[in-house]
């Protein structure tokens, strides 16, 4: 039997979240992604939290946006992370922008969703934070998450979207700046997961 898992991690090795995909490399992704999806353990993932609550790591993306993220001026895309957390209904989209030494910035955005079907999810963002990971006091995703949900105060931003490389308002979803946007969850078991945007991007992600 084909490990149709195994594929798709095959297919995105060495690809840095789809930066260094060619135009073949990506349909070849796309297949495995599509055949794996077919074989999906979890038929209702957000019946599933157990499952799908946690730290994610973004294994690869389709998303010229998020990928643009590396295109800024001395800086490189570091780890982007998607922490869910299912008891409140939110989810943290993280990027650690690396830098000069003492320099590295990190971008946040704090999502509220609320669930529509079986494997779907309408997105509402609430809240940005951009800044030094050393002026933050950055640690990791899940310390972020901590702080930000005992109500330490960070500098949040109401952020001028269209003057950043992404123009949908978020990191790992695809969305309308005034209607917000919806993810599906189309592949889910304890240690994967793929999700597809409102505008067609695909996204791989592995619990961390």
């Amino acid at each position: 039997m084909i490990n149709y898992k195994k594929e798709l991690l095959q297919a995105i090795a060495g690809k840095n979240r789809g930066l260094l995909a060619t135009e073949k490399d990506k349909v070849q992704i796309l297949t495995a992604v599509e055949r794996l999806e077919d074989h999906n353990p979890t038929a209702d993932p957000l019946d599933k939290p157990d499952l799908l609550n946690g730290d994610w790591r973004l294994l690869y993306t389709t998303s010229k946006n998020i990928l643009g993220l590396d295109n800024l001026p001395f800086v490189k895309l570091g780890e982007i992370y998607q922490c869910i957390r299912t008891e409140g209904s939110r989810i943290y989209n993280i990027a650690e922008i690396m830098g000069l030494p003492f320099l590295e910035g990190l971008i946040s955005v704090a999502a509220k969703i609320d669930t529509v079907s079986s494997k779907r999810v309408n997105v509402r963002f609430q809240r940005s934070i951009i800044g030094l990971q050393k002026v933050l006091g950055y640690i990791s995703p899940k310390d972020l998450i901590n702080k930000i949900e005992m109500g330490k105060l960070f500098p949040a931003v109401d952020l001028n979207w269209g003057n950043f490389p992404w123009s949908d308002r978020n990191l790992l979803f695809s969305s309308d700046k005034n209607e917000g946007g919806w993810l599906e969850i189309t592949y889910l078991d304890e240690d994967l997961r793929i999700g597809r945007g409102n505008q067609g991007n695909v996204f791989i992600l592995e619990k961390c």
